[in-house]
């Protein structure tokens, strides 16, 4: 019954698959895994720019090769299924929708041995579009073809030439300008920075993992590029827990192995280390993702948690798992991307909620380390107060510093002993008010006893430096000399209020309120970040 065979339109399809997501970096990677899949050990990539505006690339590898029939079936959309499981290919689409998201026609040059001749398949997108048939150009091989093939392939291997590259560009240029160089002399830099991630494993000589491989753009070598940065990075999950295992559509299972890496914050690294080994930045968080061995998904928290924050930008996890893993995983045709079943996203969130915490926790401890450093003006309060002499305030008779208690005369009678903090021999400008690191108790403030000498001592604040409020807030407030002037006045009310109207059997409960407040305030801003380096004006002026 032929009238059930519905071949689909050539012309509508082929120019259809350009579109399946593909970039320029995604596609050069998938050219470069068949080269790793014939058993290439160098890959050279030349991109060229004619005079006239004409745009190539060329993959040379010195893999195993094809003869005439394997590229015949390499160039078949869908082919067939390599014998090796373990190939970076996977549908038997990659040379073909890599190739054609970039250029309209793609050459496939190739040979098993110095002896062999050379043989060559193309598609032309123009030419099915024409014909309106799967019909592939069998052209004879150009002495400049020749040239190309033994430059960067050698005695064998595969040439893949892309030519009409209409989309190598993300704008148009004059033909052969010099913002068209520029623009293809970026390109290549972010082909370089691209394939030094994606490959870094096969590119490390020292990393038994995969067999060592050499790619080349424009002669010059990729060097690897590890987002782990294992020189300076702790990996903080236990051996135990680095193997999960997870169940197949089928009901068969597969392995997958975990690692968690936090690195050193910026402030422990130079600027190089920085910029060059780490990379650190928001986007860098997250899961790597590796299939054989190649990195196919970097950068992500793939909805184990919420959306990239800068407290956890120093958290990295490799996580790794075989072809045999690709139906649990439902990877996709380009192969940059999986998706985490549900269940597995609820179990990776109960394994690495702690060291998601840890994090989390040394990047605020360093970057609250690095705040204190900048001191907050709290002069201007200090200034008012001391300047309101008819602010309501309890009257100092004595104070015991070895007790750390004093006799007052407030609200509540002439003799009243009061349990606070007594400190003598202050700075004369932070009398009233001052921030402290001595508070342990998680309170934001404590009423104070305060004198510039031994006598003479007035009702004071002390603000807890380490309470998230004056972090989150404070900080922030520093270029708005009018904000923390106001709170600074606001708490140091809040002291006097008490120690003008409490006694030994209300101490209790006027200390119960603080620390309810206080607990309150820090629950309120958990989910406000702290201050990014540079926010606060303190640390602009310096």
């Amino acid at each position: 019954m032929n009238n059930l065979i519905n071949e689909p339109d050539a012309e509508r399809l082929i120019f259809g698959l350009r579109d399946t997501g593909y970039n320029v970096r995604t596609a050069v990677a998938d050219i470069i895994d068949n080269s790793i899949a014939h058993k290439a050990d160098q890959i050279n990539v030349e991109i060229v720019l004619r005079n006239d505006g004409r745009k190539l690339v060329y993959f040379g590898d010195n893999g195993e090769g094809m003869d005439a029939d394997g590229i015949y079936k390499a160039m078949r959309y869908g082919a067939p299924e390599r014998e090796n499981p373990e190939s970076l290919g996977k549908f038997g689409l990659g040379l073909k929708t890599a190739s054609s998201s970039v250029c309209l026609k793609f050459t496939l040059i190739s040979r098993k041995a110095a002896s062999q001749k050379l043989a060559k398949l193309a598609w032309d997108l123009e030419h099915v579009a024409t014909q309106k048939r799967w019909e592939m150009l069998q052209e004879p091989v150009s002495v400049t073809e020749q040239e190309m093939f033994d430059e960067l392939c050698g005695a064998q291997g595969t040439l893949v030439i892309w030519e009409n590259c209409d989309r190598i560009l993300m704008k148009d240029y004059a033909p052969g300008s010099t913002k068209e160089k520029s623009a293809i002399n970026r390109l290549a830099e972010s082909l370089d920075k691209h394939l030094s991630l994606v490959y870094h494993r096969f590119l490390d000589k020292a990393d038994n993992r995969e067999r060592d491989v050499d790619i080349l753009i424009n002669q010059t070598k990729v060097v690897r590029w590890n987002p782990f940065y294992p020189e300076r990075s702790e990996q903080v999950l236990s051996e135990i827990k680095q193997t999960l295992v997870v169940e197949l559509p089928d009901g068969s299972e597969g392995s997958v192995h975990i690692r968690a890496w936090i690195l050193p914050h910026r402030d422990d690294m130079t600027k190089e280390e920085e910029k060059i080994h780490a990379r650190i930045s928001n986007r860098a968080q997250g899961f790597y993702v590796y299939r054989e061995g190649r990195l196919i998904q970097d950068g992500s928290w793939m909805d184990v948690f919420g959306a990239n924050e800068p407290h956890t930008s120093l958290l990295r996890i490799e996580f790794e798992f075989g072809h045999e893993l690709d139906d649990a995983f439902r990877i996709d045709v380009k192969k940059s991307r999986i998706l985490f079943h549900p269940e597995l996203e609820d179990g990776l969130r109960e394994l690495l909620q702690p060291v998601y915490r840890e994090a989390g926790s040394r990047y605020r401890r360093q970057n609250r380390a690095k705040a204190n450093a900048y001191s907050i003006d709290h002069s201007s309060a200090n200034k008012n107060i001391a300047e309101t002499g008819n602010a309501s305030k309890p009257q100092v008779t004595s104070v015991d510093p070895a007790t750390q208690s004093a006799i007052v005369a407030n609200n509540m009678g002439p003799k009243i002993r009061l349990r606070t903090a007594v400190q003598s021999n202050v700075n004369p400008d932070a009398i009233y008010v001052e921030a402290v690191e001595s508070i342990t108790n998680g309170e934001l403030w404590q009423p104070a006893l305060r004198s510039p000498g031994n006598t003479g001592h007035v009702p004071a604040v002390l603000l807890n430096k380490h309470h998230d409020f004056y972090q989150k807030i404070y900080k922030r407030a520093a270029a708005n000399g009018y904000a923390v002037e106001g709170m600074d006045l606001l708490l140091w009310a809040f002291a006097v209020a008490e120690q003008n109207n409490t006694n030994e059997e209300l101490e209790p409960i006027f200390e119960d309120i603080r620390n309810e407040i206080s607990n309150n305030l820090r629950k309120l801003l958990r989910n406000v970040p702290d201050p990014e380096p540079g926010e606060t004006a303190a640390e602009e002026e310096s």
